[in-house]
């Protein structure tokens, strides 16, 4: 086995295996190094949503420029994301209609596919839809959802074929430094030397931070979700949506379900290995609830199955990225469970930031660690309520 490389990327993961790739086609030979299997962790339970409505630019820019991949997953990289084009729409309380509106221009502004519908353009795109308490939802036609696992695979594929290298079960036990940078790393399969390291641990990133005496402001925050089936009159699907009215967010999903996830009463500072082979006590119950206000005819659907995960969440639900700690030490964790549609972009300007210095694809400098040492936290221009709470 070969122990040296260019970088080590911690975590496999789609960002860590978005940034392996991105780096091994510049040229750079990545090890990634992760503690179970690829797409273990967060990733394998996301929910996969492709969609660019955000309230912060740079987050669209991001995931307009992941969107490019998504949709010609084949010639960029390589296999199949298996994206599919469902449409999206954004749900938000009546008194963010003014923010709805400006971002919906913003988003245009970038050349995004997005506008603004009235609640009877709703009616007309999912009849099956209450829209009494909306007067606005911005509408993206092409976007949808892609399969978090195949996409990661996706990427690992394509950056082996590149000459990059991954160990699976392999837990990071220490990170080595000489002279106030990075050397390598200590592993349970053994020692790993490198200039450069990438953490992208997941909602364990604070604990790989802390091995090179760096503390980062990362909580974990437990998320689940649960899967229904739909009856006849809402078949054979309907737009994935995030109803910030209602807290919640779903989806489309094959064989005639749902995914339903809530964005409301999600346990903070859980350890990242819980139990998450089904939701918890009382979700199902309330997911029901809530998916019910919006899609009333899911009053006679049935449930399929549940889980849970876990994810990086920081004070201001940005990621962190970029360098920090000792030289060579890079930070690319912290999505707070919105990392999956921007992670072809993040892995792009990740891989720049190493290689030359700074991100060109988009400038992601904001979201250094530096920034909450300074008490500044990232908003939008006309952000809405907190995602996650």
């Amino acid at each position: 086995m070969q122990t040296s490389a260019d970088v080590i990327i911690i975590g496999a993961g789609v960002h860590g295996a978005s940034v392996a790739f991105h780096l091994a086609e510049r040229g750079l030979f990545p090890l990634v190094l992760e503690r179970r299997y690829i797409a273990a962790g967060s990733t394998g339970r996301s929910s996969g949503l492709v969609r660019m409505h955000y309230d912060f630019e740079p987050e669209a820019q991001l995931a307009w420029h992941s969107y490019q991949y998504f949709t010609n997953w084949g010639d960029r990289v390589a296999d199949d994301c298996y994206f599919i084009r469902t449409g999206f729409l954004q749900f938000t309380p009546i008194e963010f209609t003014q923010q709805l509106e400006a971002n919906v221009a913003m988003l245009q502004r970038l050349g995004i596919p997005s506008s603004l519908v009235s609640a009877e353009e709703v009616n007309a795109l999912a009849p099956s839809f209450f829209v009494d308490d909306i007067q606005y939802a911005a509408y993206e036609p092409e976007s949808g959802y892609a399969d978090p696992n195949s996409t990661t695979s996706a990427f690992i594929d394509a950056a082996k074929a590149y000459g990059a290298k991954i160990v699976q079960n392999c837990q990071v036990t220490g990170v080595r430094t000489k002279g106030g940078r990075i050397s390598g790393v200590e592993s349970s399969q053994g020692d790993f030397s490198a200039p450069i390291i990438v953490n992208a641990a997941g909602p364990w990133a604070g604990e790989i931070a802390s091995m090179v005496d760096l503390e980062i402001p990362i909580n974990t925050w437990r998320h689940d979700v649960m899967f229904v089936h739909r009856q006849p009159d809402i078949v054979p699907t309907h737009p994935t949506v995030i109803d910030s009215a209602n807290s919640m967010y779903f989806r489309p999903e094959t064989g005639d379900l749902t995914l339903v996830g809530l964005e409301d009463g999600n346990p903070l500072g859980e350890s990242p290995d819980g139990f998450t082979d089904r939701a918890r006590l009382g979700y199902i119950e309330r997911a029901i609830e809530r998916i019910c206000l919006r899609v009333p005819a899911m009053q006679s659907a049935h449930v399929q199955s549940s889980h849970a995960g876990y994810d990086g969440i920081t004070p201001d639900q940005k990621p962190i990225l970029g360098p920090a700690g000792p030289e060579g030490f890079f930070l690319q964790c912290g999505f707070s469970g919105t990392g999956f549609k921007i992670s072809p972009a993040v892995g792009a300007c990740m891989a720049e930031w190493i290689i030359d210095g700074h991100s060109k694809t988009v400038d992601i400098s904001m979201f250094n660690l530096d920034r909450f040492e300074r008490g500044e936290h990232l908003k939008g221009e006309h952000a809405y309520d907190d995602t996650w709470h």
